[in-house]
């Protein structure tokens, strides 16, 4: 039997597709302009379309109580969404600001991250977990990671530890945690605070504990494809510690302490700090508790859909991992936000699956030692292999509530066609 994945491993920078920077000319959301002729049914990355419908009047309640108010931003629909995403993480505080990665910059400058201060970051992951610790005004250290789970190796990251190390970043990827007992511990034992990139991680937890309230604070992300998704940029910080919380709520507002939160006067609350321009949208937090009172249905239909291809997938030719959910010294709870798996000719894979209308992701093509603007820490090849045999090898498939089980089938049927020669 012909297998198509087998040859020369592709290396180098990796085709990202479904709108990602490097997407193919002639593709929109993973889905090409003119699929073959005979192809089977689209399948895009992600949509949200059925979704919205079933969540459309309560969404649309929820925004004319924002035209009414007439305050789109840092107003009462915000104050509420922080308010029950704080009791369904079981966190102190959430502070909503308007992405991800600010939350991270905003967390970091809180933590009292200092000019030229170490932030342990893994080399596989998206660039914003880096990014932002520069943007806070640190210096990021890559470490590499588990080749099972992607995640932050402990070995590693203690072997980069150096006396200007001030924190320890583990990302949370895909659907898992990263080992947090071994990472706690190395943070205790060298006096460093641990900040989690949380971003994929709502409704994972550690032993009852949310992802971000395991050291200092977390952050979420709600871009659109997220487990849970607003419909444009939006984040949030998690936190136990009152002080952090203040400060974050602070630094999103120009640096302004009291009440500001659906607070018009707090406007001219004086400028403590110098803060930055990162409120939450209320048409955005309207969104996100409208869906979040489904989150946990949407969960369980993530699981039940990743089940599937796993099922479905095993023994495929070619297909070298498949996502595997490591037991840890605690319960934890995955939640599949990537259906992420390992191939051969991975680009090759991935743009037969646009011919026929599927759309893909690559997390990640590039390492982030690798990157351009990572250059001046002088990384080469090599440095972090696991990281970077991930890279070349990883790519996701459509996984989203909207998804139904003829959907997987028509994925998995093209990519065991693809994997045994049959990709005519």
């Amino acid at each position: 039997m012909h297998d198509a994945f087998s040859g020369q491993r592709n290396g180098g920078r990796g085709m990202a597709t479904s709108g990602a920077p490097g997407t193919p000319a002639g593709t929109s959301a993973g889905v090409p302009a003119g699929t073959e002729a005979g192809a089977s049914r689209p399948v895009p990355f992600f949509t949200q379309a059925r979704t919205f419908e079933t969540l459309w009047p309560d969404i649309r309640s929820r925004l004319v109580e924002v035209f009414d108010d007439g305050k789109f931003s840092h107003g009462r629909q915000v104050a509420r969404f922080e308010e029950a995403l704080a009791q369904w993480t079981g966190a102190r505080y959430a502070v909503a600001v308007n992405s991800g990665t600010d939350a991270l910059v905003l967390l970091l400058r809180a933590c009292g991250l200092r000019p030229g201060d170490e932030v342990l970051v893994p080399a596989f992951t998206f660039v914003a977990s880096a990014s932002a610790v520069v943007l806070a005004g640190g210096r990021p250290v890559f470490a590499d990671i588990d080749p099972v789970t992607y995640t932050l190796d402990p070995k590693s990251a203690a072997d980069a530890i150096t006396p200007r190390t001030r924190v320890i970043m583990p990302v949370h990827l895909f659907c898992q945690l990263a080992d947090m007992d071994p990472l706690l511990d190395l943070a205790r034992r060298h006096g460093l605070t641990v900040v989690e990139d949380s971003a994929e991680a709502i409704g994972m937890r550690w032993d009852g504990v949310h992802a971000g309230l395991l050291g200092a604070g977390g952050v979420l992300s709600f871009f659109p494809t997220k487990t849970l998704g607003a419909i444009g940029d939006a984040g949030a910080i998690l936190t136990d510690d009152p002080h952090l919380a203040e400060t974050a709520g602070a630094l999103r507002h120009h640096g302004r302490y009291g009440r500001t939160l659906a607070h018009f006067p707090g406007i001219s609350n004086e400028t403590t700090v110098n803060g930055v321009n990162s409120k939450m949208d209320d048409i955005q937090a309207a969104v996100l508790l409208a869906k979040l009172t489904r989150l946990h249905e949407d969960i369980a239909r993530r699981s039940l859909l990743a089940a599937a291809y796993t099922e479905r997938l095993a023994g495929t030719p070619g297909v070298l991992r498949l996502p595997t959910v490591v037991p840890r010294t605690a319960r934890t709870d995955p939640v599949f936000y990537v259906y992420l798996v390992e191939v051969e000719r991975r680009d090759a894979l991935a743009a037969y699956l646009a011919g026929h209308g599927v759309g893909t992701e690559t997390y990640y093509p590039v390492p982030l030692h690798l990157q351009e603007c990572f250059a001046p820490l002088g990384h080469r090849r090599g440095d972090f292999p696991h990281a970077e045999t991930a890279c070349e090898r990883t790519i996701a498939l459509p996984l989203y509530p909207d998804m139904s089980l003829d959907d997987v089938d028509t994925v998995c049927d093209l990519v065991r066609r693809f994997a045994t020669g049959r990709a005519a």
